[in-house]
């Protein structure tokens, strides 16, 4: 009976244009154990999981892993022209085979009960189908696309036809059901609800081979996941001793590295004294020594022999710094990296706050939401919840066009961050987006950029059609921010954005004087949230005469 093979990822770089993505990455995946990958966005997540995919050839390095491979990009990966059918029939069938194979090789070990190979052959297959749970296939298939919430969607739609989110889900069920020996999960949590979060933990905590996933979602991270690998480079890894890797809880993994930044810092600001105290000893002059003191004792020889020891001592002591400083200055302790951080406040530039409050009175968007009552006082933070389907997109996108709905009221500048980043031109580069927006020249606009800490200096003027989900999504809350709004609408703000700026994003808003209205699916900001919650619940159906179940929570 073959063993399964685990994942393995052996000093891999990838260079685009001479510039590398990843730097000798390694990594190892056994069957059963579940690691997650984080880092910052363009820190080489997706890039990784594609090499390991077999979708992108790396640079140098190895990549070793099982034939049977399931991978999720963030775009989906499935064949526009297939239909929803398509692609559940092609997820089953493997498994079906996989059944037909061991009943095939029943029959043959029963006419040849001594056979070694054909036992041998039965063993391995069956082993295999059993790890699959290959016999209720399909049942689970509706169990999942009930849980993804597909089954409503007819299996004749192509996928061409189906929203992004749907597309991810029905990507995601049919690799859930196929159980591959590898699976390959590109931020996977994106557009999925409770039920769907639930459910797809409970998938990848059974799922017998090995799992990597790149995900933002710290919940999923903390339940799932049975390691760490984080791609961001610093001084000493994420351990504190060099590694990259961590093996334990993300919890754990969280502690560890906030322990090893906290060491680092501490490190540099110790040397940076060092080095100050050193250059003060290297540049002391001889004459600097007891300068101004004469003799006592009229003792001229005396005073000139002690004097020639202070200044040997001197000299000596000045060669020492010389030679610690250019021990440091070889082999120094990096500077930390700036914490990325919102260093503008989220809040009105020069506007009063006073008429900034939202008021909302009978909101009707046929088939998507029908909400009675809604007041957001001024500076207030609303978050806003609810299953997919129940029309917190529909409302933001509401309060931000107020003057096209009738009996929605919004004071002050709004801004909207839409849950899907769309590129319109992507050819243009941050920076004339900015420029264009602000109506100020590029290099100013650069200046205006940078200190946001959103978009890397490297990045300003790159094609946003070159850069990631994730380097896209900062942006767009770059240009948010830069509105300076008194109104800031959140759809989704966790989505795609590294967990380092989601910690921060989330302590920037608690802090914002504006009017923030946050939709959105993640646990862990819901968890923490102290403020008001709106819970919406299904959307009403096409031509009925009720409302949308509503009700706003003071927590």
């Amino acid at each position: 009976m073959s063993a399964p093979s685990p994942l393995l990822v052996r000093d891999l770089v990838v260079s685009f244009g001479g510039a590398p993505v990843l730097d000798g990455v390694s990594l190892t995946v056994s069957p059963g154990h579940r690691i997650g990958l984080v880092g910052e966005n363009g820190s080489g997540k997706s890039t990784l999981l594609a090499c390991a995919a077999g979708m992108l050839a790396p640079t140098s390095g190895s990549v070793s892993a099982p034939a049977d491979i399931g991978y999720l990009p963030q775009d989906s990966g499935l064949d526009p022209s297939a239909t929803v059918g398509d692609v559940l029939r092609d997820a089953l069938a493997p498994l079906h085979r996989l059944t037909a194979e061991v009943e095939h090789l029943a029959g043959e070990l029963a006419a040849r009960p001594g056979d070694a190979a054909t036992s041998a052959a039965y063993d391995d297959t069956l082993s295999r189908a059993v790890a699959r749970d290959a016999w209720d296939a399909a049942r689970r298939a509706e169990v999942a696309a009930h849980a993804l919430g597909l089954e409503r969607i007819p299996a004749a739609r192509p996928v061409g036809a189906m929203s992004g989110g749907e597309r991810t889900r029905l990507a995601l069920a049919a690799l859930l059901v196929r159980r591959p020996d590898a699976l390959l999960l590109d931020e996977p949590t994106n557009h999925l609800d409770d039920a769907a979060l639930e459910f797809l933990e409970a998938e990848l905590v059974a799922m017998p081979g090995a799992v990597l996933v790149a995900s933002h979602d710290r919940v999923l991270l903390e339940r799932v996941c049975t390691g760490v690998i984080d791609l961001d480079p610093r001084h000493r890894g994420t351990d504190g001793v060099g590694g990259a890797s961590w093996t334990g809880s993300f919890a754990d993994y969280r502690a560890a590295k906030a322990a090893a930044r906290r060491r680092w810092e501490e490190q540099w600001l110790e040397e940076r004294e060092l080095v100050a105290d050193l250059r003060e000893r290297a540049v002391t002059r001889e004459g600097a020594v007891a300068h101004g003191r004469g003799p006592t004792d009229n003792d001229k020889f005396v005073h000139a022999f002690k004097g020639s020891r202070v200044q040997t001592a001197a000299r000596r002591r000045a060669r020492d710094a010389e030679r610690r400083l250019e021990r440091i200055v070889r082999d120094p302790v990096p500077r930390p990296p700036a914490r990325l951080r919102l260093d503008v406040d989220l809040g009105p530039a020069g506007t009063s706050t006073a008429a900034s409050g939202i008021r909302v009175r009978d909101l009707d968007v046929p088939g998507r939401l029908r909400l009675g009552r809604l007041d957001v006082a001024s500076g207030e933070h609303l978050l806003v919840t609810g299953p997919n389907g129940c029309g917190k997109s529909t409302l933001l996108a509401a309060l931000a066009d107020a003057g096209r709905h009738r009996g929605v009221e919004v004071g002050g500048r709004v801004a909207l961050l839409a849950q899907d980043t769309t590129v319109a031109e992507p050819r243009r580069t941050p920076q004339q987006l900015v420029a264009e927006r602000q109506g100020v020249p590029e290099a100013e606009a650069r200046s205006l950029l940078l200190p946001l800490g959103l978009v890397h200096p490297r990045d300003v003027a790159r094609p946003v059609g070159d850069l990631s989900l994730g380097q896209q999504r900062r942006l767009a809350l770059a240009l948010v921010v830069l509105t300076r709004p008194d109104v800031i609408l959140l759809d989704e703000p966790t989505n795609h954005l590294s967990l380092t700026l989601v910690d921060e994003l989330e302590d920037a808003v608690d802090a914002s004087p504006a009017t923030v209205v946050i939709a959105s699916h993640d646990r862990w900001l819901r968890r923490r949230w102290g403020g008001p919650e709106l819970a919406l619940g299904p959307a009403p159906r096409r031509g009925s005469s009720g409302a949308a179940a509503a009700s706003t929570v003071d927590r």
